[in-house]
């Protein structure tokens, strides 16, 4: 056995016990698809990954992929960057943070939260707790 396929073998049981321990059956689709988004810190379109599924087994359906997107975000495995109205993000860091939105690319780019800080949050409508505060910032090429 080579060290390539020992590594390889390490980080797919790696992501087995991931889905596994937030309660997701690892079918093979599920699998391969964890191993696209989750196995390092990525910014991807249902697209983008249905893209790269093809290209190593051209059988994934576009439905599989968002139900798996969806329940990997119910889950808490990734979460969802409603980037603009026609396009959603799936983020594969869950700890808080904020992002860059590169308008002329499309890339997203982490901002950690101790590099943005806020001197006053609005009043918050009655019976009302923050849950969360997700900014992004949206950057272009400058003319």
């Amino acid at each position: 056995m080579t060290t390539e396929s020992i590594e390889a073998d390490a980080a797919t049981g790696r992501v087995r016990e991931m889905l596994e321990q937030h309660g997701i059956r690892p079918t093979s689709q599920r699998m391969k698809l964890a191993q696209i988004l989750l196995t390092a810190p990525r910014h991807m379109t249902a697209e983008q990954i249905l893209a790269v599924l093809r290209e190593s087994d051209g059988r994934v359906s576009k439905a599989t992929v968002y139900n798996t997107l969806n329940l990997f975000v119910a889950q808490g495995l990734a979460r969802e960057i409603h980037a603009d109205p026609k396009r959603c993000v799936y983020d594969s860091t869950m700890a808080p943070h904020h992002h860059f939105q590169n308008l002329d690319t499309g890339e997203m780019v982490d901002i950690r939260p101790e590099d943005l800080s806020f001197a006053r949050l609005p009043e918050l409508p009655a019976g009302t707790e923050i849950e969360s505060v997700d900014v992004v910032i949206r950057v272009r090429r400058k003319a």
